[in-house]
């Protein structure tokens, strides 16, 4: 995670709200590129063809709710899940920073490979789901893994793990879960109206707000297995001058 988030939360003061919100402005682009509602909602119209309307507003109703859900428990709980396998926060972020590059590449090298592969994610045994109910989708596979999957939970839980030692931890994990349940709202919308928001850009303005995310994506992950890389240098230079 940017060395920055641990500077953001300060001890107190008048500066907090700012603080607050250069957590957020960090954590919101890395949930929001990896999540891509815009480019989820185009595959969200495919798999829910057939349905009513209601039926359709219901499940990305549902859907927001579930994603919200697993990302703030991924922020709370995250790091002492780590804690419990003996799992350092310098190695998470390695392995989080690899999993994020790896797929923003694959995004921005194949967008059509990734959007048909989410698509089978929300398919079961080849053909579009058509269960009695949407209630029966909502979790799996529509949130999961198709909405909020490995890679986002990841993140979620890389960007908790940069929680400063300090009283004001409360904050950090605040405007975190901020960020996440923003990331959520945006979810609900892009799959709300997704049909509308498909005829507004088309196939081809999804794919490209798709790639711009990619990349944005892209440098998120760069910077975070850097920071990992560092901290593990850091923590093995101090080892043996110690």
């Amino acid at each position: 995670m940017p060395p920055a988030l641990h500077a953001a939360l300060p001890p107190g003061g008048p500066s907090d709200f700012a603080a607050l919100t250069n957590i957020f402005l960090l954590a919101f682009p890395a949930l929001f590129s990896i999540v891509n509602p815009i480019g989820a909602a185009l595959i969200f119209t495919q798999v829910t063809a057939g349905r009513t309307r209601s039926e359709c507003l219901a499940l990305a109703r549902t859907v927001a709710l579930y994603s919200a859900c697993l990302l703030i428990a991924s922020i709370w709980i995250g790091s002492a899940i780590l804690a419990f396998f003996g799992i350092t926060i310098d190695s998470l972020r390695i392995a989080g920073g690899l999993v994020v590059a790896v797929r923003a590449w694959a995004l921005l090298q194949a967008p059509e490979a990734v959007a048909a592969r989410k698509e089978e994610q929300a398919r079961q045994g080849g053909r579009t789901i058509a269960a009695p109910s949407w209630t029966e989708m909502a979790f799996f596979p529509m949130t999961m893994p198709f909405t909020v999957g490995p890679g986002t939970i990841s993140v979620a839980i890389a960007l908790s793990a940069a929680r400063p030692a300090s009283s004001g931890g409360i904050l950090f994990y605040v405007a975190l879960s901020a960020a996440a349940v923003l990331v959520a709202a945006t979810i609900w919308l892009a799959y709300a109206y997704a049909e509308r928001l498909m005829a507004l850009l088309g196939v081809t303005g999804a794919r490209i707000v798709s790639r711009l995310a990619a990349l944005i994506l892209l440098c998120i992950g760069v910077q975070i297995l850097s920071a990992g890389i560092e901290g593990l240098a850091l923590t093995i230079v101090r080892a043996a001058s110690s």
